[in-house]
């Protein structure tokens, strides 16, 4: 799977994952072989940060 580079962009694309398809961030990134580090690096780039409690960026 190839993720929206812009920061925003993939922001609102994970979260919708997350919302619609997977339990955790874990589950989406292992389901789609993803690397979660460099997800939660991009984000915190524009201030945002993975709760686990509501499963999404916040």
């Amino acid at each position: 799977m190839t993720l929206p580079k812009d920061p925003v962009i993939l922001l609102s694309f994970v979260n919708t994952k997350l919302r619609d398809f997977n339990s955790s961030l874990d589950d989406f990134c292992k389901e789609n072989n993803l690397n979660e580090d460099e997800i939660k690096q991009k984000l915190e780039m524009i201030d945002y940060h993975y709760d686990e409690y509501k499963n999404k960026f916040v």
